[in-house]
């Protein structure tokens, strides 16, 4: 499982699930991500092989990010991200048997989404790190239309 959280806005951006993650499938999450939400300043990882393998360091480099790499044995490095990963075990994993690779991608981004937009997280007022986007009037008076939402310009993921 690999875990990609906003550090700035408190935000998970994406869970991905899989038997094997390999280099390949960090760029291909990276990718949509960067895509969707622009290229940070920094990448903070851990240590892990498909971080440090020389493919993922080359493509973070190329589209104009830096790396930020976590020292072995030194979890206060990331905080929030460890806080994230137990937060994940402890209100999901750990209670749930999985019996196939589908269901475990459906249920975990279900908690992905609940975790986002309905779970309350006290270090941030008792909100959601990411709430729903609010309908606003319509400057006209008429039917109410989503109105954008700031978003981190340069979040730093895990």
């Amino acid at each position: 499982m690999l875990n990609v959280v906003d550090e700035f806005a408190w935000e998970c951006l994406a869970i991905r699930v899989d038997r094997k993650l390999n280099s390949t499938a960090v760029i291909d999450a990276l990718t949509d991500l960067f895509i969707l939400r622009g290229v940070p300043s920094h990448v903070r990882s851990d240590d892990g092989p498909q971080f440090i393998a020389k493919a993922v360091r080359d493509w973070i480099a190329a589209v104009g990010a830096k790396t930020a790499f976590i020292e072995p044995g030194t979890p206060w490095e990331n905080d929030y991200c460890e806080s994230f990963n137990s937060k994940i075990r402890d209100e999901l994993l750990n209670g749930k048997i999985f019996y196939s690779l589908a269901e475990a991608r459906v249920v975990i981004e279900a908690w992905r989404v609940h975790y986002n937009t309905v779970r309350p997280d006290s270090s941030l007022g008792y909100r959601p790190p990411a709430p729903e986007a609010v309908q606003w009037p319509s400057p006209d008076g008429g039917s109410s239309s989503p109105q954008p939402t700031a978003l981190a310009s340069k979040p730093v993921m895990h």
